[in-house]
């Protein structure tokens, strides 16, 4: 039966109507986001449909996962294009909370996944996975799901949700998509809205970087010191270039643990993050 579309506020609304799906026999798909949706979100919605009765689309720019001098303000915001978009590609609610809502006066409760939060973009971003984590943790309890979808591009953020479901005896389902790129090469990201055409020319190079360094281990290279050096090789050639782009980490890791490693004798992510102008881009590759 097609449920009449809804878009709740409320965190106890949204929670009430999840209940009352899962009594029906329903079952339920959440893919959590912050809006600006891309053909990248879409294809987690596209993937929810074809595990899940209910697809549950959530569209929340978390305050806790910004630092003090991030985006938050500027964060692309566009709920009326994004629920259009969403629900051409499949959507069946949408759960769209204002801040007062899922943080109300005097919250002072987080998660912390601390070992897999650590490094990469844990050690630039501090704070920032416990406050993905909670609010994560957070749209669970509220849309009661047993499936979540949430895509590969953000490698650290899947780790730590596995993670954290894991831990903490969530049975829900986590399932995850392969980076959507535009055909040249680039990550799609929301974040891109802020490049200029020249700047959206110099991100070619992470991909560029990644596609390098698989090549290199396809040759046999091992090391990951040499590895890393492959990919961070068309990036500081760019970087060359022009005075605004600057590599803020370039690391091969256990794609498991994410602890470091000398020599690739396990599957493996190599994993970038790269400031271009102001625009902070990751991407990720598994090598294995």
């Amino acid at each position: 039966m097609t449920l009449p579309f809804e878009i709740f506020r409320s965190p106890a609304a949204m929670q009430a109507k999840a209940e009352d799906l899962r009594r029906d026999g329903r079952r339920i798909a959440v893919v959590p986001t912050m809006g600006a949706l891309h053909d990248g979100h879409l294809a987690l919605v596209h993937a929810a449909r074809g595990k899940a009765d209910v697809v549950i689309l959530t569209i929340f720019v978390n305050p806790t996962q910004f630092g003090p001098n991030e985006d938050l303000s500027r964060y692309p915001r566009d709920e009326a294009g994004d629920i259009a978009k969403a629900r051409a590609a499949g959507i069946d609610l949408a759960f769209c909370p204002p801040a007062s809502a899922m943080y109300p006066p005097g919250s002072q409760t987080f998660i912390e996944v601390r070992e897999l939060a650590q490094p990469l973009c844990g050690a630039s971003r501090p704070g920032h996975f416990a406050g993905v984590a909670t609010v994560v943790a957070k749209l669970f309890h509220i849309t009661r799901p047993h499936l979540a979808v949430f895509g590969e591009k953000d490698y650290q953020q899947l780790a730590i949700i596995r993670r954290m479901v894991r831990d903490l005896d969530f049975a829900i389902e986590i399932a995850s998509v392969p980076i959507v790129r535009e055909a040249d090469g680039v990550a799609l990201s929301s974040r891109n809205a802020y490049l200029s055409t020249d700047q959206r020319r110099a991100a070619r190079s992470l991909s560029a970087g990644l596609a390098a360094a698989e090549l290199a281990f396809a040759g046999g290279e091992r090391r990951a010191a040499a590895l890393v050096a492959a990919a961070r090789a068309p990036i500081e050639a760019e970087a060359a270039a022009r005075t605004d782009l600057r590599i803020d980490y370039a690391e091969l890791r256990d794609a498991s643990e994410l602890t470091s490693i000398d020599q690739i004798a396990a599957p493996a992510v190599l994993a970038l993050a790269v400031f271009v102008g102001t625009t902070r881009l990751i991407d990720n590759r598994v090598i294995s």
